[in-house]
């Protein structure tokens, strides 16, 4: 099905407690494009429950395939980088075996976006504790970055990441970044409600600034031919 048919359906598979990637995708898109939802069990972001949460991908892309879907995106951070790089790209792989459309997951897209914009060195933002903020450094790190620096939040609850605002992001973002450091920052996350802060943001440090909904939208408009009107360096690069 052409990418510009006014039936296009977009698959969107997310942990059970994300209250912002539905939001911020429907938010980016034309209203050519519905938005379909499948849902994995995780209540607290912890490398157990993101582990157990894996166990549903395939049941998740399976029911997306019952609605025809054009693509699939997998809008979930830690949870497709959680086994360092490789897992991400086996995620995409079964999904788009199971739903028989094109996938992309967060992680793989965090480093596709990163690439294009000829990122080396990047400051990381996370509502996450130390232990998933160490994960993501060395899948980074593992990916070809250099993450100049990572600072988290803390908070395992994902309605508590959900409840935080794009002004938490953006103070979270400049309370710690140096902009002359770094090619890039990152505000990681798909449950963190940052991407209405990206403009502003790039408006004062002068570098990108990808978000984990952000990169997932820019790659499942790459794989579509979706256009999405957003602004920001990631989106004025397509």
């Amino acid at each position: 099905m052409p990418a510009t048919d006014p039936s296009t359906r977009l698959g969107l598979i997310v942990p059970s407690s994300n209250t912002t990637a539905e939001p911020e995708f429907r938010a980016a898109l034309p209203d050519s494009v519905t938005v379909h939802g499948a849902r994995m069990s995780l209540e607290s972001v912890t490398v157990d429950a993101l582990d157990a949460m894996s166990d549903d991908v395939r049941r998740a892309a399976e029911l997306l395939g019952h609605a025809d879907v054009d693509a699939v995106a997998y809008a979930c951070t830690t949870g497709s980088l959680l086994h360092g790089p490789g897992f991400d790209a086996e995620l995409e792989e079964e999904i788009e075996e199971v739903a028989d459309a094109p996938a992309v997951a967060t992680a793989r897209s965090v480093v596709r976006a990163l690439e294009s914009l000829d990122v080396d060195r990047v400051a990381v933002r996370t509502p996450y504790t130390a232990d998933l903020d160490e994960k993501e450094r060395d899948f980074l790190e593992e990916s070809g970055f250099e993450v100049a620096s990572i600072d988290g939040r803390g908070i395992e609850a994902n309605v508590e990441i959900g409840a935080l605002t794009p002004e938490d992001a953006a103070e979270q973002v400049r309370e710690g970044v140096d902009a002359e450091d770094v090619d890039a920052v990152f505000v990681s996350c798909t449950n963190y409600r940052s991407l209405a802060a990206v403009e502003e943001l790039e408006s004062d440090l002068g570098v990108p600034v990808v978000t984990s909904n952000g990169a997932t939208l820019w790659d499942v408009a790459r794989v579509t031919d979706l256009e999405v009107d957003r602004p920001g360096a990631l989106f004025t690069s397509q």
